[in-house]
This record gives C-alpha cells, structure tokens and sequence, in this order.
C-alpha cells in the first residue's frame, strides 16, 4: 500500500468478494427462506475452492508486494537484520495480508475434515484477519494525521461492522440480515480503497490547498495551511456519507433485482404439516365429542330404562 496500485489492487480483492458473497446470501435467502443457514464462504461449480484460492493467492501476492518488491526497498531488512523505520508499514500491511491467507487456508483444512465445530472455527478465523485489520490500521505506523489519515480512521469504521457481524455469525447463522451487512460492508472496504488510492494519488484530484509530499519511502498529502486541512479533511466526510448512502441504495436495489429475477419462493413444508396437525386434531376432536355425545346418550338411556323400580309406589 501508500500507492495508487496498492490501495486499488486490494480494494478489488475486497469489493469482488463482498459482491460475490452479496449474491449468494440473497440468492439462498430467497430459495431457501425458512431452512437458511449462512455459509462461511461459497463453493463454485468448476472448483469448490475458488474464493479460498482467490484470497490465497491474492493475499500472498500482496505479502510479496510489500516486503521483496516495494518501490522502496526491495530487502524487507537492513544490513543488520533490523528493520528500517521506513519499511515498518510494509510489515504492517503484509501481516494484514498473511491473516487472511491464514483464514483462506484453514477454511479448507476444516472444510475437508469437517468438524462439528467448522463453521464456527471458519467464522472465528474471519473474524480474528478482520480484527488484525482493524488493530495494525489503528496502531499504523505511518503518519496519518491528514486526510489520508481521514480516510484511513472511515476505513476503520466499516472495518469493525464487517468484525462484530461476523462474530455474530457465530451465533446467528440463520439470520439473513448479518450476512447481507457483511457482505455490504466488505464490498464497502473495497470502494472504499479503490477511493482512497483515486483520490490520495492522483494529483489532479488533490483538495485544494494540498500537495503530495515524498516523505519515509512514499507521498503522502500535506496541506499549506489549517483552513486548507479542515475543509480537505470535511471534503472526505462528505465523500464518505455520499458512499455510505449510495452503497445502502445499491445494497436495497440489489436485493431486489434478484428477487425479481429469482422469485421470492415461499416453503410450505412446515405451514402444510401444521395445518396437517391442526386438522387431525380437529377431526379427532370432532371423533372424541361424537363418542363422548353417543356414550352419554347410552348412558343416560341405561340410566333411565334400568332404574330401580320404586316397589312403594
């Protein structure tokens, strides 16, 4: 990352996942709505392991990209074997990139041994790359303070809605809802980065009054004055409220265009076996009372004809 190409490659990754797994949770909603249960991850036709491979191989070129072949330096140490002040968020954003390689990898360990416990794990697994995400960009080494910092501090927001509805997957696995806003918030991480590395790095997109500036091994944007950092830092608020509505609107209008080409089926099973029940009751019931009604008339019929006869009378 701190380019244009580091910040866009890896917000494909994200934006093509989100949308994949968007798909799906909707299309199995709507074929499956009274027995759905949320998957970890997808299989596809041709491969079963496809999306695990994709963030496998994705994850590892990122790692490599980071630390052999950075425009900075391509040895990840110094001479010495530590590691150069300037090279610490390379570290940073590879260790990203190995939990979610770590998460790819076990998915499909637990997947072929298949564990009562598998989609827990994979779940927990998610959970911990997202919760490494949220905490090395918190704690970034880099000097975030201006509106690259701003867009990092609205990256962390959508990052901790895409860890709290996966650990409630854990617990929720048949709600349709958790799944859906995690699916919507990993497509946002990915606009989001696309954003970040269109807007941070193009020098015809820079707010007015800012300038990109080499400092520590990449550019980043510094403004001239404190009126110019204000308004660049509000002009990236208004940036991402325009996204956060337009991705509530995609994600609505998604749903139901598949809805409209899918059909929102409806299962009876359970509606016909209750209705079933409900009228075997009734006819056994209505079975009861007539032997009950017949019993009673018998009885009240003994009762009359075999009285004993008054003899004083």
């Amino acid at each position: 990352m701190g380019t244009l190409i580091g910040h866009v490659a890896p917000g494909f990754g994200f934006l093509l996942i989100g949308l994949w797994h968007l798909f799906n949770h909707i299309k199995l909603h709507l074929h499956h709505p009274n027995s759905y249960t949320a998957p970890s991850w997808f299989p596809t036709s041709k491969f079963k392991y496809s999306e695990l491979l994709l963030i496998m191989l994705g994850s590892s070129a990122s790692v490599a990209m980071e630390l052999f072949i950075s425009p900075e330096k391509h040895q990840p140490f110094d001479d010495d074997g530590t590691i150069p002040s300037y090279h610490l968020h390379n570290f940073e954003h590879a260790l990203i990139s190995m939990t979610f390689l770590v998460y790819a990898a076990f998915a499909i360990i637990l997947d072929k041994l298949a564990p009562r416990a598998q989609h827990g794990l994979t779940q927990l697994l998610g959970a911990i790359a997202f919760g490494q995400q949220l905490l090395l960009f918190h704690l970034h080494s880099t000097d975030h303070m201006g509106p690259e910092g701003q867009y990092h501090l609205l990256l962390q927001l959508v990052i901790l809605v895409s860890l709290t509805t996966t650990l409630m997957g854990i617990g929720l696995p048949k709600s349709f809802v958790v799944s859906f806003v995690r699916s919507l918030s990993v497509f946002f991480q990915g606009l989001w980065f696309i954003i970040m590395g269109v807007m941070l790095w193009t020098p015809g997109l820079i707010p007015k009054g800012c300038f990109l500036n080499y400092e520590e091994g990449h550019q980043v944007v510094r403004c001239q004055s404190k009126e110019a950092h204000h308004r660049a830092i509000a002009l990236v608020n208004i940036q991402f409220s325009w996204f956060l509505i337009g991705i509530a609107v995609f994600g609505v209008a998604f749903y139901l265009v598949l809805v409209k080409i899918y059909g929102e089926k409806v299962e009876y099973f359970s509606l016909g076996s209750d209705r079933d029940e409900e009228e075997g009751d009734d006819v056994e019931s209505q079975k009861k009372s007539k032997v009950g009604d017949s019993t009673s008339f018998v009885d009240h019929m003994g009762k009359t004809a075999f009285a004993p006869i008054d003899m004083e009378r």
